[in-house]
């Protein structure tokens, strides 16, 4: 497995932010919106990326996915005309919708290790324990939420997804 230390800069981006269970209810809804409003804004956009974080002390990975937190993220090819997000929100809104919650921001990770995990959701520990070591052997430690970037659609049964760390000296 390929594990790379890169430096990312500034980027723009489509993003909702949420609490729950990837693949519930909420999750699924922010998905939702940021593709209806990106839609409704004619312009490309993505793929689809999300930054993960708990408030707990515990590791992510051992807190109940009902409690995760999320930025989900549709990056544009650059910022958007000023009330441009505003119209296509309008455009798209239906009876409930998440679309009042899409916003744009502006996000800039920096030095980052990621490496593609190909397959299962559930299987990603076994990557991120990779990038760990790869991690601890350069004296890197964690400097931002996790980051997942999804290359293929969220119900494809292999699916491939960049799994990002922002980090620093430690």
């Amino acid at each position: 497995m390929l594990v790379e230390e890169k430096t990312y800069g500034a980027a723009t981006c489509l993003s909702v932010t949420g609490m729950g269970a990837p693949g519930g209810a909420e999750h699924m809804a922010a998905i939702g919106a940021l593709y209806a409003v990106a839609g409704g804004m004619g312009g490309p956009a993505g793929p689809l990326e999300g930054l993960w974080w708990v408030e707990d002390e515990r590791p992510g990975l051992e807190v109940e996915r009902e409690l995760w937190r999320w930025h989900l993220m549709l990056p544009l090819a650059g910022a958007p005309e000023p009330g441009a997000v505003e119209a296509a929100r309008e455009t798209v809104r239906a009876p409930g919708s998440a679309v009042d919650r899409v916003r744009v921001v502006t996000y800039t990770e920096g030095r980052c290790v990621e490496a593609l995990h190909v397959g299962a959701f559930s299987e990603e520990y076994v990557t991120l324990k990779v990038m760990e070591e790869f991690m601890a052997e350069r004296g890197l430690v964690p400097n931002g939420p996790h980051h997942e970037v999804y290359l293929t659609p969220w119900e494809e049964p292999e699916p491939r997804t960049v799994l990002r760390q922002p980090v620093r000296q430690g």
